[in-house]
């Protein structure tokens, strides 16, 4: 059985769970640019006619799958605040590595670290600072994180290493 160019980016965009670019949809598709940009809108119309909780919107930072907006509001009280594989990624290595250069977090964890940090402020799980001897911002865990996730510290990793304990 053969799986529809459309289908393969709704697969793409539902396992990513954050805006992906046009390049990359057609590079992880597999096919040129012009096939995945149609395939792409094709996508986003037959969304536009269901009436379903879904739709593809086209962000600054390329398409997305995500609930309907009108969706938002009435769900957001029934669900508790989740993070999604990426921001719960992406906080771990705040955690692992912080306090943490913002810009190092974004060559480790890639430019959606930026709406990651954004997200995981608003929960108060991190906070950041601006570095006195940089642009960039200096990002670390809160004692929210610490109370949240029930952790009393964080292994030091240069000391684990020395003692001979695998640290990732």
């Amino acid at each position: 059985m053969s799986v529809s160019l459309a289908a393969k980016i709704e697969a793409i965009l539902y396992v990513k769970g954050q805006p992906v670019t046009l390049d990359r949809l057609a590079e992880q598709a597999g096919c040129d640019r012009d096939a995945a940009l149609e395939a792409t809108l094709q996508l986003m119309d037959d969304y536009a006619h269901r009436d379903g909780a879904l739709e593809i919107v086209e962000t600054p930072a390329g398409y997305s799958l995500q609930l309907r907006e009108s969706l938002n509001s009435q769900l957001q009280n029934l669900l508790p605040a989740e993070l999604g594989v990426g921001a719960l990624r992406t906080l771990a290595a705040i955690a692992l590595k912080g306090p943490i250069l913002q810009t190092e977090l974004v060559d480790l964890r890639g430019s959606g670290a930026y709406e990651h940090v954004k997200e995981l402020m608003e929960l108060d799980f991190v906070r950041r600072r601006r570095h006195p001897e940089s642009r960039s911002f200096l990002v670390q865990v809160t004692d929210q994180f610490h109370r949240y996730f029930q952790i009393d510290s964080l292994p030091d990793p240069v000391a684990a290493e020395e003692n001979g304990q695998l640290v990732d």
